[in-house]
């Protein structure tokens, strides 16, 4: 969850794409909601410090949604998923081919994303946002576990070492194409996770240009990768992504650097983000690659993340630091390296107890 409204990147906003259309994001500030939440812990019995984050979460929550106005519909998890060039430089341990399988493995129901978001009862859709591989033959959308949206904007990313990641176009494409997903599926919570080989590599480019983190420690291991780690390896893939950060040095604005240095999965989830919180509705991020996408929505919108709530606080060096340029508090901390939505499934059941305390557990139904 965040402390405030975010400020914006000072000195990072440029000339934006001209074709690029932004909904108009309102800041989710009343003073009202949060004495009236202060008037509902009090009335547990409770002092209201004994709530610690978890008010802070609970005047959040009222702070988007008046008391009363949560939707009966089921919330929406959105997994994106896409290939990036940046695999071409041995950037990952896993083939690009992981990512198709893993799309395949939410599409057949095989996963403990599936079983989770049964279990909660959410709504979960699956977006082609730029596989670079041919899906294989799947169950017909009648016995699917999972919706599948073809978004494609190209069949991965290039290779940010030999030139742009993708063309300013198709970034504003990508945005535009999230915004989309979410200006059609109902109820006002929203999840998002990711599957793409090497996007954390990209998540720490955008990191260190957006934020002036150095690459040497956006791309830090934590202490149990950096044992599990071949220091040796980690410093050639260093190297890889300080000559891909010099060869695009002159990216400095939000587009253009998830242009040149981003991935089709990263710009969609921005887009999502940018047009849920045109529309009230509370987003959930679980990942680098989540944060990554929220910089640039924040750095787009800064009002953008007033409706941010952050799942959890990865084992990697690079997200802990970028939570903390986002100014967040994630609800979980459990040395976790999840993506897919994981997180935020794990830790739904504590946005549910923040709404009841927010609103009164008969102010709201459904999810």
């Amino acid at each position: 969850m965040t402390s405030g409204a975010l400020p914006p990147l000072r000195g990072r906003m440029t000339a934006l794409p001209p074709d690029l259309v932004l909904p108009p994001v309102a800041h989710a500030t009343d003073s009202g909601q949060d004495n009236a939440v202060r008037e509902r812990l009090l009335g547990t019995g409770q002092p209201v410090h004994a709530f610690g984050r978890l008010g802070d979460l609970a005047r959040q929550l009222a702070r988007i949604r008046p008391a009363g106005d949560w939707s009966p519909e089921p919330a929406q998890l959105l997994v994106f998923a896409a290939d990036h060039g940046l695999a071409d430089e041995g950037l990952s341990d896993e083939p690009q081919t992981a990512t198709v399988q893993r799309v395949a493995a939410l599409l057949e129901g095989r996963t403990s994303v599936n079983r989770l978001a049964c279990q909660h009862g959410m709504a979960l859709t699956v977006v082609d946002a730029g596989l670079g591989h041919a899906l294989p033959a799947l169950p017909p959308p009648e016995a699917a576990h999972a919706a599948l949206q073809l978004r494609k904007i190209a069949y991965g990313t290039r290779n940010p070492r030999l030139g742009p990641a993708m063309s300013v176009p198709q970034a504003v494409a990508a945005l535009h194409a999230g915004m989309d997903v979410v200006r059609h599926l109902p109820g006002n919570v929203l999840l998002l996770g990711d599957t793409a080989v090497a996007n954390e590599a990209s998540a720490a480019l955008l990191l260190s240009r957006l934020c002036g983190v150095p690459l040497s420690d956006a791309y830090a291991p934590g202490l149990q990768q950096m044992m599990e780690t071949d220091p040796a390896l980690w410093q050639k893939r260093l190297d890889v992504l300080l000559a891909v950060g010099t060869r695009h040095r002159h990216a400095v604005g939000p587009v253009a650097a998830l242009a040149a240095l981003g991935g089709y999965e990263i710009a969609m989830m921005a887009g999502a983000m940018l047009q849920a919180a045109s529309e009230r509705r509370l987003v959930m991020v679980d990942s680098l690659a989540g944060g990554a996408a929220a910089l640039v929505a924040r750095a787009l919108a800064p009002a953008v993340g007033d409706y941010l709530v952050f799942a959890q606080r990865t084992t990697e060096t690079g997200h802990r630091l970028m939570l903390i340029h986002l100014q967040a508090q994630p609800l979980l901390d459990l040395d976790m390296r999840l993506q897919q939505g994981m997180a935020c499934l794990l830790a739904w059941p504590l946005v549910q107890a923040a709404r009841d305390l927010s609103c009164g557990p008969t102010d709201h139904t459904g999810q």
